[in-house]
């Protein structure tokens, strides 16, 4: 497989217009993520072969109430670094519990639960890119 160089290129050129850490191309079934390490120029580039399983991933969907993601950005686990988190696995929790920050554009977004109950599962790591309507935990 021949990876088209201007397409890199011109990903790149995204990263440093839209002041983005990474991006994201996908035709057909070839995949390539370019990012920016910290503050250096250092790019990296997985070509993915979309017809392979990704072997990562679950297949089976955990029963319970989703809370989803409201907004695209990247999900914050605690309010600071270095802090407790907000849930934790079997953790009990009200409606309207503040279960994660999602931080877009800067700006800090607290997304609350949508129901009472226990948190059965946390389905994103901390410092995670997340898209709207992505389940971010699932509760019992």
């Amino acid at each position: 497989m021949e990876i088209n160089k201007k397409i890199i290129k011109e990903l790149k050129e995204c990263l440093d217009e839209f002041n983005l850490n990474e991006i994201e191309y996908s035709f057909k079934d070839i995949k390539i993520k370019v990012s920016k390490k910290s503050n250096t120029d250092v790019l990296s580039v997985n070509p993915i072969n979309l017809d392979q399983p990704n072997k990562n991933v679950s297949k089976k969907e955990t029963p319970g109430n989703k809370i989803t993601s409201p907004i695209i950005g990247t999900a914050y686990l605690a309010p600071e670094p270095g802090a407790k988190t907000f849930v934790e696995i079997g953790k009990k929790i009200k409606k309207g519990d503040t279960i994660m920050i999602v931080e877009a554009m800067k700006t800090m977004n607290h997304v609350p639960s949508n129901f009472d109950g226990i948190v059965k599962e946390i389905c994103v790591s901390d410092g995670q890119p997340v898209e709207f309507g992505q389940t971010l935990i699932i509760i019992e």
